[in-house]
């Protein structure tokens, strides 16, 4: 039973059903592996805890506002 784990900010759901959706579809047609059998597990996360460049993605916000 494969797993596909999805790292990132935070989304809504119609966004999570929809990446559920391709993530499942594209690792179906791609393994041969039918689509029942794939585990999906989103983990989100929020600004303060996600950065880049020494930056928080909430620091970059703020700043790219401005």
């Amino acid at each position: 039973m494969p797993v596909i784990t999805f790292e990132g900010g935070a989304l809504n759901k119609e966004q999570k059903a929809a990446l559920i959706h391709s993530l499942t579809k594209t690792a179906s047609e791609s393994t041969g592996v039918p689509a029942q059998f794939f585990t999906v597990v989103l983990h989100e996360q929020s600004d303060e805890n996600l950065g880049f460049g020494g930056e928080t993605v909430e620091e970059m916000k703020a700043r790219l506002k401005k």
